[in-house]
């Protein structure tokens, strides 16, 4: 599934029902498409809370953000059904008890096959939003990543895959340590060597995501299956529809 063209100002039509993954009485996790915001910001224009209403499934209320993707970044996205679900779940990602993995399509690639980054990150200026850099007066941030499979776009130019886990949610954190450790992520027009253009699509996703809900009950485990945009480049990678990594 393409993401939507939000280059238009038609209004986006997004069918969360066939994005939906996971139900069950506290929460829904989505697919997220790349390309649009998760909540309306400060300028306003369309996002994805605006389709809510269609998950409501009998509640009297539309469900809500339990955290945030960026607007790029397509992949698991957990909502509360209702405001207990929403105050239990965010205690569980404040406590840092949400596990959280992410694919992502790097320009070139690390050396090692594994590791981790821990790099503090900080805002880039007043006057850039939520634009980060590395601050070593910062926030501590941690990302371990590994390796999943090499090779060549369609110029030859060396790409890698990986596998990201956050071990902090600072934001724009995985597209930050991926940039100043030397392999920005492609598709990245922030950090990375993307033109900024909006012709370009951000290879990072949200792949899965385990939430221990229930105390009594197993955890709750949902994968989303990469994006149209990015499966090219995790074929060159060695990545095939069968392969669960």
């Amino acid at each position: 599934m393409m993401p939507p063209d939000l280059t238009t100002h038609e209004p986006v039509t997004i069918d969360l029902n066939a994005r939906l993954l996971h139900r069950d009485g506290l929460m829904l996790v989505i697919d997220k498409p790349a390309g649009i915001a998760v909540h309306r910001g400060p300028k306003g224009g369309g996002s994805l809370e605006d389709h809510f209403g269609q998950l409501r499934f009998g509640l009297p209320r539309d469900p809500a953000l339990a955290h945030r993707l960026d607007r790029d970044t397509s992949g698991c996205l957990v909502l509360g059904r209702h405001h207990k679900a929403l105050v239990k779940l965010g205690k569980l990602f404040k406590a840092g008890s949400v596990s959280k993995l992410y694919w992502a399509i790097v320009e070139g690639g690390p050396e090692a096959d594994e590791g981790l980054i821990d790099m503090p990150l900080g805002r880039l200026s007043p006057d850039r939003g939520w634009w980060m850099k590395h601050d070593p007066a910062g926030q501590p941030s941690q990302t371990r990543w590994k390796v999943l499979g090499r090779g060549t776009d369609t110029t030859g130019k060396p790409v890698s895959w990986l596998a990201l886990e956050p071990l902090t949610g600072r934001t724009h954190q995985l597209r930050v340590h991926s940039a100043t450790s030397g392999f920005s992520i492609v598709g990245d027009a922030i950090y990375g060597s993307a033109a900024r253009d909006g012709q370009t699509t951000l290879h990072l996703h949200a792949r899965w995501i385990c939430v221990p809900v229930s105390k009594s009950n197993p955890p709750v485990e949902v994968s989303a299956s990469p994006p149209e945009h990015m499966q090219a480049l995790l074929q060159a990678c060695g990545w095939t529809a069968d392969r669960a990594s």
